[in-house]
């Protein structure tokens, strides 16, 4: 059980290290903003407070200096600087390494040291105290002014922890004592839960506590204690009291008004046992109506409020979790689980078409139905906002046009556009890749960009945004453009284009993602080496994307990624050529028309169609897979917009449109070009899912090496 709280607060840790990174950024554009600030602070509470929880001493001690910074900045005590940007990013990459670490692991405390002493540096005015010269001195927050004492509010807490709250690793007390330090506290606990002995289980937390505290740090401060466990836990806060508010004559509630406030007492009960005109707490106790501990909890109440009186705005209540949490591998095995019921569907519909049953072609029909909507159900459940990843790349960028003396921001749109999850995973690197290489090579120095009349500091564009069942990913920059007469030399010394060929732009800006392909003149710490490019299109094409590259001189380049939005299932086109089956990707298909004997005779051996006017050029897929069998007296021809250019494929016969669950060709045919997987049919025979972007490529490769 330990084992599994632990991997919980690593993962909860880990995203909000993430969200801590974002807000830490976007509080670098507006350092005034006290909602990111906040953001900042509870983010480390929670970090901190958790890690201490789970055994995670380092990361508690380490996050505290931090937290203690930042509640000075929301305090107004101290202000957004740069210099602590700088350092609070340094740290959130500290916390990371000892998310990293086992428990009980000897870590190396010098990055954190070094973070630590430049922190205490910004805090103006501090008294260090005296420390043994192998410790990091502790910060201490100054005292509370008169002008916020007069703003002391008191609250009255009921704290109700899950029954199971000791066995995912939370100590109670611990939530208790912070709460103390954030004031004047008096806690009561209360017993009347706890059940007899012989239904008592050990493990179990039974007590609940009621808690009336005094302090100037509001109820956000309050609720920042149990925001690890809100979810878990049963938890009540009330303002019970304001600054200036005392009424003279009355003085406090009376205790039968603080119980039935509580829900303790109804106000029948009350009227009951104050007709028999005696002490209200004690004839309480004598009926049996309310126990001793929640009469004593009232009593300390009235006498709390009695001596402390404050102030204190209304926040409004925090939705309830509207999510929750589920392995990655439990929504994989669901996609697996549905690409099989979508393979038993299709033979389902094949058997009973064959049939003619007409009630077992409805029934076909319904399952059918239920199993698209099954399938779109559980594609979206995977589909996540392609944002969390963009958001990482503002780091990327502001600490590489830091070192490499730049002035670039990051602008992004589409944020909210989404993909499946694993699309996101793999397509981190090529974006890392691209945007490095826009930093290093596309934008200019600053003195560079003003001399040519542009703005000294440079900018990337990220963006995102649906094209049917793709997504397009754009990465834009406004630097000096590609030199296309300067890859042209470089592809043409390399061989890997004719010299003697007027080759179009596109051709030429393609040849930067040829492996080792690079024009940089020197190697720096972040580019030069020809394998950053590289890297780009192979992760692509494993996502059987496509990329597209546009560039103006002076202006800046565009790269343009279309992703599929998911790996698992796609709509296609099933084909059949002799006796083999192949599929198509629907989403590159525009139409498909007759290719006759009479055609191709006019064609003069040339693979090209005239298609209304227009000349389309063709793949023979036949003779491409050299399959033997006799070619029918009719063909089809299956036109594809591939990169920006209309191609066809040849093959026999349409069957018609197609649910494929895509499966992975093992090791053995990892390697052959122009198929990237495989289906199940609905009568148990394999189709390969060609790859039509792949085939071009070796056709005209093939092509070029003959003429």
């Amino acid at each position: 059980m330990m084992e599994e709280a632990i991997a919980t607060y690593r993962e909860e840790a880990g995203e909000l290290l993430a969200e801590l990174e974002t807000s830490l950024l976007d509080l670098e554009e507006t350092p005034d903003d006290n909602d990111l600030i906040n953001r900042v602070f509870r983010a480390m509470h929670t970090i901190k407070g958790s890690g201490a929880m789970f055994g995670f001493d380092e990361i508690a001690t380490f996050t505290h200096e931090v937290e203690t910074v930042f509640d000075m900045v929301r305090n107004g005590k101290m202000s957004v600087t740069k210099r602590l940007l700088d350092l609070t990013l340094k740290s959130r990459d500290h916390i990371s390494y000892l998310l990293g670490c086992q428990i009980g692991e000897d870590v190396d405390r010098t990055d954190g040291d070094e973070i630590i002493a430049g922190l205490h540096q910004l805090i103006p005015k501090l008294e260090m105290p005296h420390k043994m010269s192998n410790e990091v001195p502790a910060i201490h927050l100054p005292e509370v002014s008169e002008e916020e004492l007069a703003n002391e509010s008191t609250w009255r807490i009921r704290f109700r922890p899950a029954t199971n709250l000791l066995m995912c690793g939370t100590n109670p007390l611990s939530l208790i004592n912070e709460l103390r330090d954030l004031g004047t506290a008096h806690v009561v606990a209360q017993f009347d839960e706890i059940p007899p002995l012989d239904r008592l289980v050990g493990e179990n937390c039974y007590i609940y506590w009621d808690i009336i505290l005094t302090t100037t740090r509001g109820e956000d401060a309050i609720k920042d204690v149990f925001i690890f466990v809100e979810d878990d836990c049963d938890i009540k806060i009330d303002l019970i009291d304001k600054s200036g508010l005392i009424d003279r004559e009355e003085g406090y509630k009376k205790l039968g008004d603080i119980l039935v406030e509580r829900g303790d007492l109804s106000p029948v009960e009350m009227q009951k046992v104050l007709m028999l005109q005696k002490r209200f707490g004690e004839l309480l106790v004598e009926q049996g109506i309310v126990s001793p501990e929640k009469v004593q909890s009232a009593l300390v109440e009235q006498q709390h409020v009695k001596s402390v009186r404050k102030e204190r705005a209304e926040a409004p209540p925090q939705e309830a979790a509207a999510s929750i949490r589920v392995p990655a591998e439990r929504l994989d095995q669901l996609i697996n689980l549905v690409g099989e019921m979508v393979t038993v569907q299709a033979h389902l519909s094949q058997v009973s078409m064959a049939g003619g049953d007409a009630t077992f072609i409805a029934i076909s029909e319904e399952v059918e139905r239920l199993t698209n909507e099954l399938r779109d159900t559980a594609l979206n459940i995977r589909m996540l906002p392609i944002g969390s990843t963009f958001s990482k790349f503002k780091r990327l960028v502001r600490d590489l046009s830091s070192e490499l003396g730049k002035e670039i921001e990051m602008e992004t749109f589409g944020a909210e556009t989404e993909l499946d999850k694993t699309v996101i995973e793999k397509l981190n690197d090529p974006l890392v890749h691209i945007i490095r290489n826009s930093i290093d090579h596309g934008i200019e120095m600053p003195d560079v960009r003003k001399a040519a009349g542009k703005p000294a500091h440079g900018t990337v564009y990220l963006g995102a945004e649906h094209s049917g069942d793709s997504v397009l990913v754009t990465i834009r920059d406004d630097g000096a453009g590609l030199d296309r007469d300067r890859i042209r030399a470089k592809a043409i010394e390399r061989g890997l284009i004719s010299a003697t060929v007027d080759v179009p732009d596109k051709e030429i800006y393609a040849q930067i993602f040829a492996p080792g392909f690079s024009t940089a003149e020197k190697i720096t710490s972040v580019s030069g080496r020809g394998v950053g490019m590289d890297v780009v299109k192979r992760g692509i094409d494993g996502l059987r994307g496509s990329i597209g590259v546009d560039s103006v001189r002076g202006s800046g380049t565009t790269i343009t990624l279309k992703i599929p939005l998911t790996l698992a299932i796609i709509d296609s086109l099933l084909v059949k050529i002799g006796k083999d089956h192949f599929v198509l990707p629907l989403a590159s298909v525009e139409e498909c028309v007759e290719l006759t004997s009479e055609d191709i005779k006019n064609s003069h051996g040339r693979n090209l169609a005239n298609v209304r006017g227009a000349i389309i050029p063709y793949i023979p897929l036949r003779q491409h897979f050299e399959i033997t069998d006799n070619r029918p007296e009719i063909e089809q021809i299956v036109i594809a917009d591939i990169h920006g250019s209309k191609v066809g494929f040849v093959v026999d016969h349409v069957v018609g449109e197609h649910q494929t669950v895509i499966k992975s060709l093992g090791k053995m045919y990892r390697d052959v070009k122009g198929v990237s997987g495989a289906t199940i049919l609905g009568d148990g025979t394999v189709a390969l899912i060609l790859d039509m972007g792949v085939l071009l490529q070796a056709v005209e490769k093939l092509e070029h090496s003959v003429a």
